[in-house]
């Protein structure tokens, strides 16, 4: 009898430690999520890494004509590629197929953040237009998200503490230097647009659906701070010369204002 009963604390402590360690072990389902997160993210990493080097190329003002080129393309090609896959797994499609759920769709999709820099380079990468500084916001884009997931994932490596812990430390504790620049170039862009209408490369398509990109990037909550801060100071600019030297453009430009505040 006492042999019996000292064999039965054993077991029972045996079964408990067993379930422990089933309760304390993911299920499979979440590890092959989890794992599928991981891929997506090294992937998205990994473009990202690709589009920062050609757009670099591209930007490059010693390199041959023909690359620069073939990294403008490429890199705005990557851009697209990467956001509209975003979106595509974070929204997918209309669950219905009436006017109203169409509706809310892409009510969800304009107001996220990878819409911006998808529409961007959808825009130019269907464009006839070379412009170098139209590089600049996708160079900022794929900079911040590169240093961003080295960070958090390799920090461990001795390589990356040697060559690259110093620039993504110096490109997260400058992130809204990076924003502004980014929020400059994207409204210089639109200057340019216009300039461009006077030339044999005009496309006034183009140029107008860029404005309405940029009036959303005004009233976005994600660049709304930078675009705003730039135009009080581009306003506070030109307005003395404006009502000094032209004031006939006071009717214009405020019909131009009532559209981009509404």
């Amino acid at each position: 009898m006492s042999s019996t009963t000292s064999i039965q604390p054993s077991a029972s402590s045996g079964g408990a430690s067993t379930s422990a360690d089933e309760n304390a072990r993911p299920p499979d389902s979440a590890r092959s999520i989890l794992s599928l997160q991981l891929d997506q993210r090294s992937l998205h990493f990994s473009v990202s890494a690709w589009v920062l080097i050609v757009a670099l190329i591209g930007i490059f003002p010693l390199a041959p004509h023909s690359l620069q080129y073939k990294g403008y393309r490429l890199s705005l090609l990557g851009t697209t590629c990467t956001t509209g896959y975003a979106l595509f797994a974070l929204y997918r499609l209309p669950r219905a197929g009436n006017m109203q759920a169409v509706q809310v769709w892409c009510h969800h999709v304009t107001a996220s953040k990878d819409f911006i820099p998808f529409m961007y380079c959808l825009m130019f990468s269907t464009s006839k237009l070379h412009l170098k500084l139209v590089l600049v916001p996708v160079i900022c884009w794929a900079l911040e998200h590169v240093a961003r997931f080295l960070r958090r994932h390799f920090t461990s490596s001795s390589l990356y503490r040697t060559y690259l812990e110093q620039p993504c430390t110096w490109v997260e504790t400058n992130t809204n230097a990076v924003q502004f620049l980014r929020s400059n170039a994207e409204i210089l862009t639109g200057f340019l647009l216009i300039l461009s209408l006077f030339s044999r490369q005009r496309n006034l398509m183009q140029t107008f659906m860029y404005w309405q990109l940029l009036k959303l990037m005004y009233h976005s909550p994600f660049t709304a701070a930078y675009h705003r801060a730039i135009w009080l100071k581009i306003g506070r600019t030109i307005n003395p010369y404006i009502h000094r030297y032209t004031p006939f453009l006071h009717d214009p430009i405020n019909a131009g204002m009532r559209w981009w505040f509404r």
